[in-house]
């Protein structure tokens, strides 16, 4: 367990805490590139690591994620008016462009410069993989763009979704990287639902060994979190989860189904954004796949329309089903792996207190999982750059391998966790 000093530097994302400065030197995803579909459209409020923004997309399609309240009196510019290259705010007609410098201030002489004097805070917004990126560090130390192996390949062979989790980012991810869970609270659903479903053998041995031998190693950019369960036929099922700092995930695969991953993104300290991927590096996603996915299945969830909450929420008791609790149907009575997942998490509270845990060795992962995040926290104020900000960092894959005793996973599936572009995903 973590001490309460340790919470709360692990926890705590604005700006100058440790690992908020941490979380600003990575690329973060912050919308979906939906969300700005065409120049001039209306901008959008993004709130990040505590942060109020704007965002716009402008009459020459240049993006721009700014302050959200205007230099002169705060008003909220999303109320503006996106035109002629600038956002103008409808108060008293003061006008931004996409980096946030003011360009017109009608009730002041042109000559006068007063304009030029005036600049909202402003952080660079970036297209790739479906996805909107901003970083929010130091101009001086911006990486070149991720390439998460999901963003990469051709836009048929994805698909991103977004939704609001209501708690802190941390217990979020720590869910994403637990495979133990799977064999409890997923067991049932494995089994019907249509991402998951086809992959009998994998299913088998999940069901089969419900006590995993956890064997985490660091990685260049975070940690490989790796499962050992027994096949009953003198084998190990491995399933490999790659952790890429600060909060990326790739789930192991199961039989040909795409590779499923995440990412958690903090909107403050009680909040956060995930974004959930499929993506399948050989051949493109079926409209079967994308339907399910699209209605909340697989590891995605249905939202209220217009909204990105999901349906089933903490005010709705996230639907639970007690008759399919005790019919099987659902192991907790909730619904669908993204809710399983959520209202377990959500329900620790907003901010998990993680001074009263009780851990074991399946816990092994999380454990080194806040140890790298709070090292790299502390590292990264003595002046030591933090790992996992290149682009060289992103390119791995998850994997699911059966070995024999005695080999190590790391040099066994070297190949499956290093992969050559255009090669099949390892998989059980």
């Amino acid at each position: 367990m973590l001490n309460a000093v340790e919470n709360e530097l692990v926890t705590r994302t604005g700006r100058e805490t440790p690992m908020g400065e941490l979380f600003r030197r990575y690329w973060l995803p912050v919308l979906l590139a939906t969300e700005l579909p065409a120049p001039d459209c209306p901008p959008v409020r993004v709130k990040i690591l505590s942060e109020r923004l704007l965002a716009f997309r402008d009459s020459q399609d240049r993006l721009g994620l700014i302050d959200e309240l205007c230099a002169h009196r705060g008003v909220s510019l999303w109320f503006g008016r996106n035109e002629q290259s600038g956002l103008r705010c409808p108060y008293h007609g003061w006008k931004y462009d996409h980096t946030g410098q003011c360009v017109d201030v009608p009730s002041e002489p042109v000559a006068s410069g007063y304009a030029a004097k005036i600049r909202l805070k402003s952080y660079p917004l970036a297209r790739r993989g479906g996805v909107l990126w901003t970083y929010m560090g130091p101009p001086e130390k911006q990486p070149p763009l991720p390439e998460h192996e999901w963003a990469m390949v051709p836009d048929a062979h994805r698909l991103v979704s977004k939704r609001i989790q209501e708690c802190n980012y941390l217990q979020a991810m720590e869910g994403g990287i637990d495979s133990s869970h799977v064999s409890f609270l997923h067991r049932f659903t494995m089994s019907h639902d249509p991402m998951f479903r086809h992959a009998t053998q994998s299913h088998r041995y999940n069901l089969g060994d419900t006590a995993p031998v956890f064997e985490p190693a660091e990685s260049p950019a975070g940690l490989y979190i790796a499962a050992r369960r027994n096949t009953g036929e003198g084998h190990y099922y491995w399933r490999i989860t790659q952790w890429l700092m600060p909060t990326f995930t790739l789930i192991p695969p199961r039989g040909d189904h795409a590779i499923g991953g995440h990412c958690w993104v903090p909107i403050d300290d009680e909040r956060c954004l995930t974004f959930s991927t499929n993506h399948h590096n050989t051949r493109a996603l079926t409209p079967e796949e994308r339907a399910a996915c699209e209605r909340g299945e697989g590891i995605h969830a249905a939202l209220i329309p217009g909204t990105f909450r999901p349906v089933a929420n903490k005010d709705n008791d996230y639907l639970m089903d007690r008759q399919a609790q005790r019919e099987g149907r659902s192991y907790s009575g909730v619904a669908g792996f993204a809710m399983q997942d959520a209202s377990i998490q959500e329900s620790m509270g907003p901010i998990q207190d993680r001074t009263r845990e009780n851990l074991v060795g399946t816990d092994n992962g999380i454990i080194m999982a806040r140890n790298r995040l709070i090292r790299a926290a502390r590292d990264l104020a003595k002046g030591v750059e933090p790992p996992g900000v290149q682009p060289e960092s992103h390119r791995v894959r998850s994997a699911a391998v059966v070995l024999p005793p005695g080999v190590q996973y790391q040099d066994a599936a070297r190949a499956a966790l290093h992969p050559l572009p255009g090669t099949a995903h390892a998989t059980v």
